[in-house]
């Protein structure tokens, strides 16, 4: 089962965009174990490892650091396939940014999109799905840069954004950042995404076409439907966890959203070798190491939105995990 998705043509403009400043394209999959065939076959999927592998290459090879910018402003509205043409159909901001949320797994699985209200102020997070670890700088940018590229299309570019969030040290690069992105950019933050004014969200837009976009929409849906079928049950739990990772939910509750009884859903993910326990288990790792890692909660903090009541339970968790305290942890991978 393929539960990493990421269309062929995203791997297509990486190569693209490295072949543009001078790389190898062939050196650069043949280290993969690639060739430039399966980069053209439109099937291909690559599994999460080998795009992790490709990214960092390319990081490596080009010696640019702001690769991830540079890739996500390649990544316009038509990129997206039908994704990208729905968007371009919606009848406003907050109808195309909701379309956006719940159907980019169309074109990605690795963030999810969630909206929080603050105030006057619409934050739209992305939260990533997989340990990105020395490529979550290049993907949160790709990512955040392109769906703000989305923004720009649908809005024809009259709306600018009221900022975007990092949370990772500031670059050296900072400056470009914010060229690319028409807005305040801020680092260290404790979430990645972008804000935008809350009374922008139901202004008309000027290119709605509502038949349209309910038959786009619904090609999303049996595409997803589709996807949903070859996607593992453990990875479709793990995700819901990750969605609702400031309050996990029980077996009962998450067996209810996929429409099953919590035994059936204990069954089947018997069936894939893994329980929801170990799931949870997993999720909390994932997030426990990237909380340290960010440094914008206290150790105390983490363990609570963990889950945990109790501070020595999360300390010998992490301490299972990792073979080392949290405190130590940060201290030796915390950003600076």
């Amino acid at each position: 089962m393929q539960d990493f998705n990421l269309p062929v043509q995203y791997l297509r403009q990486v190569a693209e965009q490295l072949s543009a400043m001078g790389g190898d394209v062939t050196a650069w999959l043949a280290r993969s174990h690639l060739s430039e065939m399966q980069l053209n076959a439109p099937t291909f999927n690559p599994d999460f490892d080998v795009f992790s592998g490709l990214i960092q290459d390319a990081l490596d090879s080009s010696g640019e650091a702001a690769f991830g910018l540079l890739l996500g402003e390649r990544l316009v509205v038509n990129t997206h396939g039908i994704l990208g043409y729905a968007a371009m159909q919606s009848g406003s901001i907050r109808e195309a940014l909701q379309l956006v949320e719940r159907y980019l797994s169309l074109r990605t699985t690795l963030v999810s999109i969630s909206q929080h209200l603050d105030g006057e102020l619409e934050h739209i997070v992305f939260t990533p799905s997989y340990q990105l670890g020395d490529i979550e700088r290049t993907v949160l940018e790709a990512v955040i840069l392109a769906v703000k590229n989305i923004f720009d299309a649908i809005t024809l570019g009259a709306y600018t954004l009221s900022g975007v969030s990092f949370p990772f040290t500031r670059p050296d690069y900072a400056e470009l950042a914010k060229d690319f992105f028409r807005c305040t950019v801020t680092y260290d933050a404790d979430w990645a995404g972008f804000t935008l004014p809350a009374t922008l969200l139901d202004l008309p837009l000027k290119m709605a076409d509502p038949a349209s976009f309910r038959e786009a929409e619904l090609i999303c849906k049996r595409e997803l439907d589709k996807i949903k079928q070859t996607v593992s049950m453990s990875a479709r739990v793990r995700r819901v966890m990750l969605e609702k990772q400031h309050g996990f939910p029980s077996l009962n509750v998450t067996a209810r959203l996929f429409h099953l009884t919590p035994r059936t859903l204990h069954r089947r993910l018997l069936e894939e070798h893994t329980s929801f326990k170990e799931i949870l288990e997993e999720v909390r790792h994932t997030l426990a190491v990237e909380h340290l890692k960010n440094g914008s909660m206290c150790i105390e903090e983490i363990a609570y939105t963990l889950g945990y009541t109790d501070m020595a339970n999360f300390r010998r968790a992490f301490k299972r995990w990792e073979s080392m305290p949290p405190s130590l942890y940060r201290e030796r991978h915390g950003r600076d």
